[in-house]
């Protein structure tokens, strides 16, 4: 059934990311392109994977290169877990983004420690422009044979000392979203770039 749904809706997807592909350039023919996160703790840097997940990564750079992450806030820093953001202005409203796209979970790539995923909604197929880094081996956020997992499309290749600092913040209750585990003080993602080719 999943793989039926997959083969029905991955044309969509890549109709839609090759149309956004040709207004932005996402570096069609860069396999692992990287992306600099300059936030208001330091730098990281990661390193996508686009022959597991293109169409994730298409969407992803679409975002960053659209400047949609830029000035966003990290919203979600659970220790030991998570830290997740892409989605919410600095006055904390969320930021339109683009249609939803086919969750890539079944990729081979395993949410470990450092690597970068999609957040989404309960179902499946909900992701549009939030992302999430893995603090430690998550791996009950794969895929089994019973539940769609989280899609991984990339990796930390520099600033894991960042994303540590991140989880170690204290956080609340924030009642204005009514959303959980939100860094009391602003952390901020300032700025996303696509790195030239190497």
């Amino acid at each position: 059934m999943k793989s039926w749904i997959l083969k029905a809706l991955a044309p969509l997807s890549l109709l839609l990311v090759s149309q956004l592909s040709h207004a932005v350039d996402i570096q069609p023919n860069t396999l692992y392109p990287q992306v600099e996160l300059d936030t208001s703790m330091g730098k990281i840097v990661v390193e996508l994977d686009r022959t597991r997940a293109p169409i994730t990564v298409d969407n992803f750079l679409t975002y960053v290169v659209k400047g949609h992450y830029d000035n966003t806030l990290f919203h979600r820093v659970i220790s030991d877990f998570v830290v997740q953001g892409g989605g919410l202005e600095l006055d904390k409203q969320e930021r339109p983004t683009d249609q939803p796209i086919v969750n890539e979970s079944g990729n081979g790539l395993s949410n470990l420690t450092g690597t970068i995923a999609m957040a989404r909604e309960a179902e499946p197929h909900t992701a549009t422009s939030q992302f999430y880094f893995n603090l430690v081996d998550n791996e009950k956020l794969d895929p089994s044979s019973r539940r769609w997992g989280y899609a991984v499309f990339g990796e930390v290749t520099s600033g894991m000392e960042v994303l540590q600092a991140m989880s170690a913040v204290p956080t609340e209750f924030n009642t204005t979203i009514e959303w959980p585990d939100f860094p009391v003080t602003d952390i901020v993602l300032k700025k996303a770039t696509l790195l030239p080719r190497n």
